[in-house]
């Protein structure tokens, strides 16, 4: 069932996901635990191959991705790509939102990139950064519960993903054709109606799957900047740095 911390803010998307992880569960494709978080599954790594056809993931050279299991074939392939990946703490609980993987200097320091790709080798040997600090993302790739063929998402219901984003678009972080992707399994992808898009929700270029690539064509606007007035007050004391964050975007808009 939909994570107590979470689950209540949207119920449409609590049961969507409940829905997801007991499918998941039921037909044998999970791979471990998958009740609130973003699940893990069989074809992981056929999603990502799938995802690495892309034109734009071929021409990226910085690549942002989720720090969930599923995404470990992502952020391997983006190394062995020779690309410079970027990965949240997971759930954003140290004082420094990010870290930066090279892969020219994983080599240099003999660490293997099959360790750098998991949350717990990336924390440890990535290099951490502020958003600030961060270069420009050429490809961008969410975890997802849920997703539509039209774009809709909904993740694991801690609203990280629409605030990173946010935070990206604030500080220009993001160009404008930027692709936002996902790698699922095929049984996460729900009729359109199934995940209802709110304002400050991110909406989907492409979506990887074991089976196929999903171009969505979404119809859905994407946000310009943070939604802060959505952002919960546990947020802000789960999240170390986010006020601080907050008080340096409005400074640099010149509000204060």
């Amino acid at each position: 069932m939909s994570d107590a911390r979470w689950a209540g803010r949207n119920s449409d998307k609590d049961l969507v996901r409940d829905r997801i992880w007991k499918t998941l569960v039921d037909t044998g494709v999970n791979v471990g635990p998958v009740d609130s978080r973003i699940p893990n599954y069989a074809g992981a790594d056929l999603a990502a191959l799938n995802l690495s056809k892309l034109d734009a993931w071929k021409a990226a050279r910085t690549v942002k991705c989720n720090p969930d299991p599923p995404q470990i074939p992502v952020r391997l392939r983006a190394l062995n790509d020779g690309k410079i990946v970027y990965a949240p703490v997971p759930e954003l609980v140290k004082p420094f939102p990010f870290v930066r993987l090279d892969p020219e200097k994983l080599e240099k320091q003999g660490i293997q990139f099959e360790l750098a790709a998991v949350s717990q080798g990336f924390v440890e040997y990535g290099e951490p950064v502020e958003f600030e600090d961060m270069e420009m993302l050429d490809f961008v790739v969410v975890g997802c519960v849920a997703v539509t063929r039209e774009g809709g998402r909904t993740g694991k219901g801690g609203g990280f993903a629409d605030l990173e984003l946010g935070i990206f678009r604030e500080l220009g972080k993001l160009k404008p054709d930027t692709l936002l992707t996902t790698t699922v399994h095929s049984c996460q992808v729900v009729p359109n109606d199934q995940v209802i898009m709110q304002a400050h929700d991110s909406a989907l270029h492409y979506i990887a799957t074991e089976q196929e690539l999903i171009e969505t064509g979404t119809p859905y606007p994407q946000p310009t900047g943070v939604a802060w007035d959505f952002v919960q007050d546990d947020q802000y004391r789960d999240i170390p740095f986010l006020k601080t964050l907050r008080e340096r975007i409005v400074t640099r808009a010149g509000v204060l």
